[in-house]
């Protein structure tokens, strides 16, 4: 088998480390102008009901919110990698999820998050467990994840937004690493077969995302080449190792290297941006280029002041459907 030629280091704007960030990186503040649309659009919304799916963009005259929103993506694609949109008045969630399909829509085009079609995900504690093979996903849980890119199974959506309603009463802080840097830092500390082996399948689990009678597991690379330099990135590490389980078998000893490595590097804390979210802030991610996680959380004992965020998924190629 020929051997895996690896990727040049990458030296872009996305290359980036937490040291080296502002506080307020990425933040993108909506001007009078913008807000002025958001709430003239919230007015019609409240007046004349529709269910959030059916709504565009184009039926809507905000260009001040179309100019935001071109902004945010310039950022997503050849920027830092994220934005933080600041942000929507929250008194309504209805309306306030409605107001951030629209923003999101002038991005990209939104796709289903589930295999029964789900496009409007909620993020919040179900007092569930996500293990191997179960379907409960981890953003249903308030355990602590790693870093990791969304639907890395599938076709992933180039992008990953998330709008915070109500954050948790303690911990549920978020926090963003660039794949490229990672990358990068392999490179430096890493024997290049265990780089390598990243760029080799592994198995992932698919959480019961799928139709009945599909097998359980899907199998692809974490790493593969980006044609802009550097690499893009499909990875879970929970997926990857549950994945494993599933199938009843240990993953080989470079996968647990390269697990490993990949491990040691994200766990660096000069590396990983960390913000705690306020409610009405959106945070969206390059979902092949940059790394996102939460910390665990303590959540409130009101139910209706329990962490809740609401995600979309938006993808530039392929389908609407889950698996793209």
């Amino acid at each position: 088998m020929t051997a895996i030629r690896l990727p040049q280091p990458y030296e872009g704007p996305m290359a980036w480390r937490a040291a080296e960030l502002p506080p307020d990186a990425g933040v993108i503040r909506l001007n009078p102008a913008a807000l002025a649309e958001l709430a003239d659009a919230a007015a019609f919304l409240a007046a004349n009901p529709l269910p959030t799916e059916a709504l565009e963009p184009e039926a809507f005259d905000m260009p001040a919110c179309q100019a935001a929103m071109a902004e945010a993506r310039r950022a997503l694609d050849a920027g830092l990698g994220f934005a933080v949109i600041d942000r929507l008045d929250v008194s309504d969630p209805l309306i306030a999820t409605k107001l951030y399909w629209l923003l999101m829509a002038m991005a990209a085009p939104i796709v289903a998050q589930k295999h029964d079609g789900t496009m409007i995900y909620d993020v919040a504690d179900t007092g569930a467990e996500a293990l191997a093979g179960n379907g409960v996903r981890a953003s249903k849980t308030n355990a602590r994840q790693g870093f990791h890119s969304d639907n890395a199974f599938n076709l992933p959506p180039d992008y990953v937004a998330l709008l915070c309603l109500q954050p948790a009463k303690e911990g549920g802080v978020s926090g963003l690493i660039s794949f490229q840097t990672v990358y990068n830092r392999l490179l430096e500390t890493s024997p290049g077969d265990v780089v390598r082996r990243l760029f080799e399948p592994f198995w992932f689990d698919r959480q019961l995302e799928h139709a009945p009678g599909d097998a359980p597991v899907s199998r692809k690379p974490a790493f593969q080449a980006a044609a802009s330099g550097g690499v893009e990135v499909a990875f879970s590490p929970r997926l990857v190792r549950q994945g494993a389980e599933v199938r009843g078998e240990a993953m080989d000893d470079r996968a647990e290297a390269a697990l490993q490595a990949l491990a040691t590097i994200t766990e660096d804390a000069a590396l990983a941006h960390s913000f705690a979210f306020e409610p009405g802030q959106i945070q969206i991610v390059n979902n092949r280029r940059i790394g996102h996680r939460r910390t665990a959380f303590v959540d409130w004992p009101e139910p209706e002041r329990r962490r809740r965020l609401v995600r979309l998924w938006m993808r530039t190629s392929g389908r609407p459907f889950y698996a793209g």
